[in-house]
């Protein structure tokens, strides 16, 4: 599917130029300004958000502190464009946490690569988290509202681990959160669906264990929740590339059955 990406700005304009640029490549949303913005962002699926700074009711500024700031949303990447090229608006465009800070006149490819790079970085965060056994889940996060709210998940998980009936409905009462709210908020910082991100935490424990502790790979394989010992190696495999015995073999130098 297509990325999703806002537009914010007053100027009509403007929205008819950098539509112009963006389609077909992605999918756009407009508003007129940041008040807008903010109610369309708690209804759609937004992967990022273009805004000018100058805006009426609620400017790019405001508009990229409260993204930011409000949880269900804090992980949408913001370019703020903007006329203004004094330093201190620059500053300040960068203190409200904005991503990319881009003054008018731009270049359309300039804005072109600034999207993709934005995109492409947090696509590749997701797949080194979900494929490295040792890559921590706060490499995920670019606010700190998604950082604590992905420790939440992560000690949750941990705690529950030999719960073999650990599911959605666990994680949703557990942040207090609706199954809806929870998917949409997982799947945007992950790319991984609540049950897929409860798998990737069980593995990467269990290859915690594989490395450092003297355990079969059955034990292991409870320990983390599994029932069957082929379904964690099947799915091992799937995760990381290597068989839990290729990776105890990697990590301890040993050799085991």
């Amino acid at each position: 599917m297509q990325p999703v990406i806002l537009l914010a700005d007053d100027n009509e304009e403007i929205l008819d130029f950098v539509s112009s640029i963006l389609v077909p490549e992605y999918q756009i949303l407009r508003t007129e300004n940041g008040r807008d913005a903010i109610a369309m962002l708690h209804q759609e699926n937004v992967d990022l958000i273009i805004s000018d700074v100058m805006m009426p009711l609620m400017d790019g500024f405001e508009l990229c502190k409260t993204v930011k700031t409000t949880f269900a949303i804090s992980h949408i990447p913001v370019v703020l464009l903007t006329a203004k090229n004094t330093l201190r608006s620059k500053i300040e465009g960068l203190e409200t946490g904005a991503d990319a800070y881009i003054e008018k006149p731009f270049s359309p490819a300039f804005l072109k690569v600034q999207i993709a790079n934005l995109l492409s970085n947090r696509n590749k965060i997701r797949q080194y988290f979900a494929s490295t056994p040792q890559a921590p889940i706060q490499a995920m996060a670019h606010t700190s509202e998604d950082e604590s709210f992905l420790n939440s998940i992560h000690h949750f998980i941990l705690q529950e681990l030999e719960n073999t009936e650990l599911d959605v409905e666990h994680l949703s009462r557990h942040v207090n959160m609706s199954r809806v709210s929870l998917y949409r908020k997982i799947k945007a910082i992950s790319d991984l669906t609540p049950h897929e991100l409860i798998n990737v935490t069980r593995l990467k424990k269990a290859a915690e264990l594989l490395a450092s502790r003297n355990l079969k790979i059955y034990e292991v394989a409870m320990m983390v929740g599994y029932k069957s010992q082929t379904h964690f190696g099947k799915n091992f495999i799937k995760q990381f590339g290597v068989s839990p015995s290729q990776y105890m073999q990697q990590h301890r130098g040993i050799v085991t059955n």
